[in-house]
């Protein structure tokens, strides 16, 4: 077996287990009518590698993606129809906003940031979502004095 067989494999492997981790959170997500598939999860999963290439990062666990579920599946937005397709826009906007703000944010802090507005300004809009945490990356950008609070967190 030659070295990019062994480095497949073991992404296989670490996919594998993701899978199975994000299934395992339909116990917490049924409540609030959502589940996720083996194959909804593999999707995610797929669809986060390719986010995290794409803005030149390397997570070693699926930890935000949990979070991002087990926040935002209580959304009185979110629902079946859509779980997946929202959940893979939310890791875009998360990772986006992330790079954007040099990682002053904790995951933590940026989620709830998200969940906010999604919840409140953005009615449950993916488009407007992604527009304020735009405005916001361009603000931070601009060096706007936002609140210390905001860039504390529990990392």
């Amino acid at each position: 077996m030659d070295l990019s067989d062994m480095l497949n494999s073991i992404q296989l492997s670490q996919n594998s287990n993701a899978v199975m981790e994000l299934v395992r959170l339909n116990e917490k997500t049924k409540e609030w009518g959502l589940i996720l598939t083996p194959d909804d999860a593999k999707t995610l999963v797929v669809s986060r590698n390719k986010v995290l290439r794409d803005h030149a990062r390397v997570e070693l666990s699926i930890g935000v993606l949990k979070e991002l579920i087990e926040v935002f599946s209580t959304s009185p937005y979110m629902d079946q129809e859509h779980y997946v397709d929202t959940l893979n826009e939310l890791q875009e906007i998360f990772y986006y906003l992330r790079n954007e703000t040099e990682d002053k944010f904790s995951d933590a802090k940026l989620i709830q940031l998200m969940n906010e507005f999604y919840n409140g300004s953005c009615a449950g809009s993916i488009e407007l979502l992604r527009s304020k945490m735009e405005e916001l990356a361009e603000n931070f950008r601009r060096n706007i004095a936002l609140p210390n609070s905001l860039f504390k967190g529990d990392d």
